[in-house]
């Protein structure tokens, strides 16, 4: 055989390989490659679709946290503001108290300040009386002179 022979028939078996490889090979290749390219255009718009929906809820989380911080703030101040009027409400009543007691200490000592005059005064009186006994040299009779010892006493 000779060499233009060998090559029409290499060519001939060429050309059946591709209309083989055209026919049979290729549609399912096209097929395979087609639908993996579906695939990834779907994977891509679901992390499209997935990071869009992330966006939201970052911002949904973002705006719910900041609500929170709002409410928490205004609580705290709430509980701020309850506990000071709880103190100044103590302050008033301890204060109150306080004057209550020292009125109630001033009546005492008032009192207790007339008792000791009076307590005073009788003794007093009795020193002057014995003091005008020995003065006299004889007893002086309370009974007697009762109208004498109350002038004293209120004098004194």
């Amino acid at each position: 055989m000779s060499i233009t022979g060998t090559l029409i028939i290499q060519m001939i078996v060429f050309l059946i390989l591709v209309g083989f490889t055209m026919k049979f090979v290729w549609p399912p290749i096209a097929t395979a490659l087609d639908e993996r390219a579906k695939k990834i255009a779907e994977g891509l718009a679901a992390a499209d679709k997935a990071k869009s929906e992330l966006s939201a809820a970052n911002q949904r989380v973002e705006s719910e946290l900041a609500r929170t911080r709002q409410e928490t703030a205004a609580l705290l101040a709430d509980a701020e503001r309850r506990a000071q009027a709880i103190v100044e409400e103590a302050k008033g009543r301890a204060t109150e108290e306080g004057n209550k007691i020292i009125a109630a200490a001033r009546v005492e000592a008032e009192q207790q300040a007339v008792k000791a005059r009076e307590v005073l005064r009788e003794q007093v009186a009795a020193l002057a009386v014995r003091g005008a006994e020995q003065i006299l040299r004889k007893e002086v009779n309370p009974a007697v002179h009762a109208e004498l010892l109350g002038r004293l006493k209120t004098e004194l």
